[in-house]
């Protein structure tokens, strides 16, 4: 007779199909907006070549403060993204939880000329889930801010930091 398996968690069941809908959301809310892999942009970031891509955090300020990629700098809209007096041809790589946020920035510094600006596929999510270096005021840390109780769903177990979770904002929602 054969052992009987362990029964997986539906949450980790749940999540490789969760990640497929919500990438094909923001494709289909975006379809002129450039992706890179979380791969791609390790491999730029570790070889230190050519131009390095300023890294632009697209997400609320209590998201930043809980963790974020080393180095990247808060952006949650287009002002403030105009703002850092960004050269209009330096590679920039922005990100937010999943990357509806941030493929909105990108699509909105398209318009306004940048011509290097892309999307990180699967946002700090999918980052810290692959276990990438994150940090919370210059230290390392692995915990995520989980936006929402039910965007929290979209990380593996142990990863959400455990804030209050605010409201999500009009201009968020849509």
């Amino acid at each position: 007779m054969f052992p009987m398996p362990t029964p997986m968690p539906l949450r980790t069941i749940a999540r490789p199909v969760a990640w497929w809908v919500v990438n094909q959301w923001v494709r289909r809310a975006f379809p002129g907006v450039p992706t890179l892999s979380l791969q791609s942009l390790a491999n730029w970031l570790s070889q230190g070549k050519g131009p390095l891509p300023i890294l632009l955090d697209v997400r609320r300020d209590d998201e930043f403060a809980v963790s974020h990629l080393p180095g990247a700098y808060i952006a949650p809209n287009l002002d403030a993204a105009l703002a850092l007096g960004l050269d209009p041809d330096q590679p920039i790589v922005a990100y937010c939880s999943v990357g509806y946020r941030s493929a909105r920035l990108v699509a909105q510094l398209q318009a306004a000329g940048y011509t290097q600006v892309y999307n990180l596929a699967g946002s700090i999510f999918q980052w810290a889930n692959e276990g990438r270096s994150l940090v919370r005021s210059g230290q390392p840390t692995t915990n995520v801010h989980p936006y929402s109780a039910r965007w929290e769903l979209l990380l593996k177990p142990g990863l959400a930091d455990q804030p209050k979770h605010p409201a999500p904002t009009a201009e968020e929602k849509g």
